[in-house]
């Protein structure tokens, strides 16, 4: 009897599951959209993940806000092309600096000359300042010092000065020979009334990483103010007579990365 009983549920399910399957199934409808006062306000995303990247703080509590800045609209902007010259030279490491230095005395004119050891810069006023190297195996007294430009539109030559590790530029009068030490070759504003000197020296840190911002006033400079930050500052632009867009070089996950950053440096 129990083979027969299992044999007749078996051939009963299987009727009632046909059954089933012909039976019209009901149709599946979109679910409805959620109001809007369902929906989630999404967060703006911050900047940056590290308060310090997007902010200065200057001395009196002035905060100066970073923004980022189009790469596109960067590329677009003019650099001197002497200032890449110079720049692409120190990035590779150039030991020997009086090959480049003998190419551009050759168009620099008769205001400047190289005779041995002294690099002599005479000005307006006939005074000739004279900037002699030490070769000495020396960390604290060795010192180099190499023609790098003129810049008529603010009446400085510009010299870079290489020490036993790292070096500084500095700024000579054409006028009065007045020296004054920056930290890196100077940008200068479309007008001339003012120029920036962006540093970004974060892996060996022989040279200071931040800002300078300076105001030509005649034939004087003054230091309007200057930053130094964790992060490293490169190649600033001028977007206009108040604005530089700049690359931002930081630390992420042990490396390097860089950004471009625009800050209006001028009131």
């Amino acid at each position: 009897m129990m083979p027969s009983v299992r044999i007749l549920s078996s051939g009963l399910a299987l009727s009632m599951l046909a059954a089933c399957s012909l039976r019209v199934q009901p149709q599946e409808h979109a679910k409805p959209e959620p109001s809007g006062a369902s929906l989630k306000r999404a967060e703006p995303r911050p900047i940056y993940r590290w308060a310090h990247l997007d902010t200065l703080t200057l001395e009196g509590g002035r905060v100066l806000k970073l923004y980022p800045a189009p790469t596109s609209v960067y590329n677009r902007l003019p650099a001197p092309a002497w200032l890449a010259a110079a720049t692409a030279a120190e990035d590779d490491g150039e030991l020997d600096i009086s090959v480049e230095e003998q190419r551009r005395l050759r168009t620099a004119g008769p205001a400047v000359r190289r005779v041995g050891r002294n690099l002599l810069l005479r000005t307006r006023s006939g005074a000739t300042v004279r900037l002699t190297d030490n070769p000495a195996e020396d960390y604290d007294t060795n010192i180099a010092f190499e023609y790098v430009a003129a810049l008529p539109s603010i009446g400085q030559w510009l010299v870079s000065v290489h020490l036993y590790e790292g070096g500084y530029y500095m700024l000579v009068s054409q006028h009065t020979g007045r020296r004054t030490k920056i930290w890196s070759p100077p940008v200068i504003s479309p007008d001339g009334h003012h120029f920036v000197c962006g540093n970004s020296d974060v892996l060996a840190r022989y040279e200071p990483s931040g800002l300078q911002v300076w105001e030509v006033q005649g034939q004087q400079l003054r230091l309007l103010w200057q930053r130094q930050t964790e992060w490293g500052l490169s190649q600033p632009r001028w977007l206009d007579n108040r604005t530089i867009l700049f690359g931002q070089d930081y630390f992420d996950n042990g490396d390097v990365d860089t950004r471009v950053m625009r800050l209006a440096v001028v009131p």
